[in-house]
């Protein structure tokens, strides 16, 4: 299972990656864990001035927008 966090304000983009996120691990049947952190002294812990970001088992790999499904896909199937 993947420990996934999506760092954000829990604004409209950050709300949006967090759902596409979801859809496409349960289109393709991969278990992740899911959560959406708001805390700013968390987000800026990651280094992260523009979100949406995206954290993927303490790993950040994605931020500023909401990321590609081609993209996602790639962090979910690895």
């Amino acid at each position: 299972m993947l420990n996934i966090k999506v760092l954000g304000s829990g604004c409209a983009k950050c709300t949006k990656t967090a759902e596409i996120i979801t859809a496409i691990a349960n289109e393709k049947g991969i278990g992740i864990s899911l959560v959406k952190e708001t805390n700013p002294e968390v987000i800026m812990d990651y280094k992260v001035m523009s979100t949406p970001a995206v954290v993927i088992d303490e790993k950040l790999v994605h931020w500023g927008s909401i990321p590609h499904r081609a993209m996602i896909e790639s962090w979910l199937v690895g």
